[in-house]
């Protein structure tokens, strides 16, 4: 699948380009529609009854996972963390788009939530795991990083750095396993858990890097500079960013050139995986707080 390449800008003499993942033409965009690809297909292989899957209240995957499930005639299901949501579904777009598409939402408290990969967890919430194709929060498997790996095409290898967000690492390992010799990964996490002995594990190249520096405190979190940079960008490129993943990956990017503390290579591809369904629910919480929206 082809995807648009934009030329961004040149800034301290790097050349940056944005590839588009979240312009796909499928109706499910970005990295999510890469990392269900394989998943949808094992699911009908064997007949599934309905995929299951876990996410919070504003999570993209539940949504593409909703998404994909009716579009392809599956029945699909969400534990959903913070059994609280279940009384304020209204307040989440995510949420209400699930319940649009046919998923069935089952709320956990967080500590439940916490205990998701344990035996005992299948008791407390009274389900049979063998009657769900299983799929784990945010997506990550092996079969989504097989489907992210397919992101880069042969015509990449002119770039010298690639660069991506990072969540549970499905998108970053695909990309890893797929680069050229030439080229370095770099990975902006989005949140405060660093995945770099799990990413370690799953592959032998070493060419990439994970950056840390640029969470703003966290998943889902974000101060008035976050969300100044976003909305210029805009303004100056006509790109949409979303808050929680590509946004900070590029405030990052801009922020290590302009100072000078960029040194991986000139050429830089940059992935912007979508994830702009959930700035709705965003700004909805920042308006509660009072607090600048992204316009």
């Amino acid at each position: 699948m082809r995807v648009r390449t934009d030329f961004i800008c040149e800034l301290n003499q790097k050349k940056l380009w944005l590839r588009r993942e979240d312009l796909i033409k499928e109706e499910v965009k970005g990295n999510k529609f890469r990392k269900l690809k394989y998943n949808l297909i094992e699911a009908k292989k064997f007949n599934s009854n309905a995929i299951l899957t876990f996410g919070g209240a504003f999570s993209n995957h539940l949504y593409a996972t909703a998404l994909s499930g009716y579009l392809n005639g599956i029945k699909t299901y969400g534990i959903v963390r913070g059994n609280e949501w279940e009384e304020k579904i209204k307040d989440s777009p995510t949420l209400v788009n699930c319940v649009n598409y046919g998923m069935g939402l089952i709320f956990v408290s967080r500590e439940t939530f916490k205990k998701k990969n344990d035996r005992e967890f299948w008791g407390i919430i009274k389900l049979n795991p063998s009657k769900f194709y299983i799929i784990p929060e945010g997506g990550t498997n092996e079969l989504a990083v097989k489907g992210c790996s397919e992101m880069l095409e042969k015509k990449d290898k002119i770039y010298d750095v690639l660069c991506c967000p990072v969540g549970t690492g499905g998108t970053i390992r695909g990309l890893i396993n797929s680069s050229a010799i030439n080229q370095k990964v770099i990975g902006f996490s989005a949140l405060n858990n660093n995945l770099k002995l799990d990413i370690d594990r799953h592959t032998d190249n070493k060419k990439w890097e994970l950056i840390n520096k640029y969470t703003f405190g966290g998943y889902a979190k974000s101060n008035n500079d976050l969300i100044s940079f976003i909305n210029n960008f805009r303004k100056r490129f006509d790109v949409q960013l979303d808050p929680i993943y590509t946004g900070k990956m590029l405030y990052g990017i801009f922020d290590l050139i302009t100072n000078n503390h960029w040194y991986w290579g000139r050429n830089i591809l940059i992935f912007h995986t979508g994830g702009k369904q959930g700035i709705e629910g965003f700004n909805k919480r920042q308006i509660k707080k009072g607090l600048s929206c992204i316009i």
